[in-house]
């Protein structure tokens, strides 16, 4: 009997991640990491805080805190100004991550000239209650590429919100807060480092 789906609601922090349907990828240039990112702004960003994420040629990895219900609800009246009953918020929520994986298939499917589904169905998602979690989980995310073997290092891998935390510039991760969890950039790094041999595939995936 298939297990329920753990409900996305306001306030909560998640670890979400989902793969390529099949051996096909996900990506396959530089402009479909882009075009990806450039969705996930317009369908998912305004409903979650980022706190992670990794996109890698046939699965991605998310941490995720969705934003409070007035925040999530008053985006949502944006779209459908006449919607009604909020009882269902984690399943509207869910449905804004769908809107971004169905966009993103169709425009790849386009421009492939392929059919059929890009991604398996359902994406997979893990309630995460503890805060010894929190720092682990960026840090497995950021060092995804590494245990998979696309890179050798963190730093050469260019679609993740890594440099994000190690870079000055304008982002919409919440490096702010994330940085504080490791208690500055220094420890932030050194704590990747140190956890880049470290296998934790059990602790988030299973």
């Amino acid at each position: 009997m298939p297990q329920p789906r753990i409900p996305l609601e306001p306030g909560l922090m998640y670890h979400i991640w989902t793969h390529a349907n099949g051996n096909e990828n996900l990506f396959r240039s530089d402009e479909n990491y882009r075009y990806f990112l450039e969705k996930y702004a317009l369908h998912v960003y305004p409903v979650v805080e980022t706190f992670a994420y990794c996109l890698m040629p046939n699965h991605i990895h998310l941490m995720v805190r969705v934003r409070e219900e007035e925040e999530v609800l008053a985006f949502l009246r944006l779209k459908k100004p006449n919607l009604q009953g909020f009882q269902n918020l984690g399943g509207l929520i869910s449905q804004q991550f769908s809107n971004l994986f169905n966009a993103y298939s169709k425009a790849y499917n386009k421009k492939y000239n392929r059919k059929g589904s890009l991604f398996i169905p359902n994406f997979n998602r893990k309630l995460i209650q503890s805060e010894a979690y929190f720092t682990r989980l960026i840090t497995y995310i950021h060092n995804n590429p590494v245990y998979h073997g696309f890179v050798k290092d963190v730093n050469d891998w260019p679609h993740s919100s890594w440099h994000a935390y190690v870079l000055d510039k304008t982002t919409k991760i919440n490096k702010t807060e994330g940085l504080k969890w490791f208690g500055g950039r220094e420890a932030f790094e050194a704590l990747h480092l140190e956890l880049q041999q470290e296998k934790l595939v059990s602790l988030f995936e299973e």
